[in-house]
């Protein structure tokens, strides 16, 4: 992890030693663009400038926050609501576990027809009873991904957000 900045070295030198990482400060939108490519790793950049869109493009996932730049917002592929940067490391959460849960999906999904196909093609069940299995396996694919949320719906989120619940999420994803 690193802080690629166009500000002065001082302010970047002190938000990377209260973070603990490398820094390079006074770095033109090209510089930043460049270090992403060059470095050949999937990397996240989050900017705010109308100079960190070439970076926020480059990247192989981007965040803004909704005060940036409208051509940062653009550019990014997740523009999140809050002020803090601590919406950053809450949406590497939110895509981690909606990765762990897609996976148990797709398992759940391929095991279901591993089984069920050669019982329904050989004949053991009715076709009335592979529709409802069918539709109960379905069910608990729906299930499992709620869990992501929690299970609370965009009304309860919403409020949240009005009253400044840190644990909802406040995000909104580009269609770039």
């Amino acid at each position: 992890m690193e802080v690629l900045s166009g500000d002065r070295e001082q302010p970047v030198r002190q938000l990377a030693s209260a973070l603990g990482v490398s820094h390079r400060s006074q770095v033109s939108p090209g510089g930043k663009t460049a270090h992403i490519v060059a470095s050949g790793r999937k990397v996240l950049m989050v900017g705010d400038g109308l100079n960190d869109a070439p970076a926020l493009v480059a990247a192989h996932a981007s965040m803004a926050p909704a005060s940036a730049a409208d051509v940062g917002r653009n550019a990014a592929d997740l523009v999140f609501l809050r002020e803090s940067l601590l919406a950053v490391p809450q949406a590497i959460t939110v895509a981690r576990n909606a990765r762990r849960l897609v996976r148990q999906n797709l398992a759940v999904a391929v095991g279901y027809n591993a089984i069920a196909m050669p019982i329904a093609i050989f004949g053991y069940v009715t076709p009335l009873i592979a529709a409802v299995v069918m539709s109960l396996s379905s069910l608990v694919v729906v299930a499992n991904a709620m869990r992501l949320g929690g299970g609370r719906g965009k009304t309860h989120r919403q409020q949240d957000s009005w009253r400044g619940n840190p644990s909802s999420p406040q995000f909104a994803l580009s269609d770039k």
